[in-house]
């Protein structure tokens, strides 16, 4: 009988998803992007981000770039402040191995620069 594969435990880790406009996103009107911070399960932080990529393209939403924290123990050790509010967050993404978006920052062109990148 062949070994069975121990299943890696999964973390919970912290994610900023940059989003740029996409119709259908959801996001207030004149918002030129969003800011989401999200909390993802996975064994790594590499399955979190690619779940949560493919979660927010479901959405009718456009994720151009992820930014990652670490889990809870890791940014407790860095010294990250977090709140209750959030640790419970953390638990439901966990205990529904689910990425949860815990808050939403839209962003809206202020008209100081025009045609992208100086």
């Amino acid at each position: 009988m062949a070994p069975r594969k121990e299943k890696k435990p999964q973390a919970v880790y912290t994610l900023l998803v940059d989003v740029g406009r996409k119709p259908g996103d959801g996001l207030p009107d004149g918002a030129v992007g969003a800011a989401l911070m999200c909390f993802a399960a996975g064994v790594d932080e590499a399955e979190a981000v690619r779940e949560t990529v493919a979660i927010l393209k479901q959405a009718e939403m456009a994720p151009l770039d992820v930014t990652g924290y670490g889990t809870l123990e890791e940014r407790e050790a860095q010294g990250h402040e977090i709140g209750e509010d959030e640790r419970a967050l953390m638990a439901r993404a966990a205990a529904e191995n689910a990425v949860i978006v815990a808050q939403m920052a839209p962003f809206f062109d202020e008209g100081t620069h025009e045609g992208g990148h100086a």
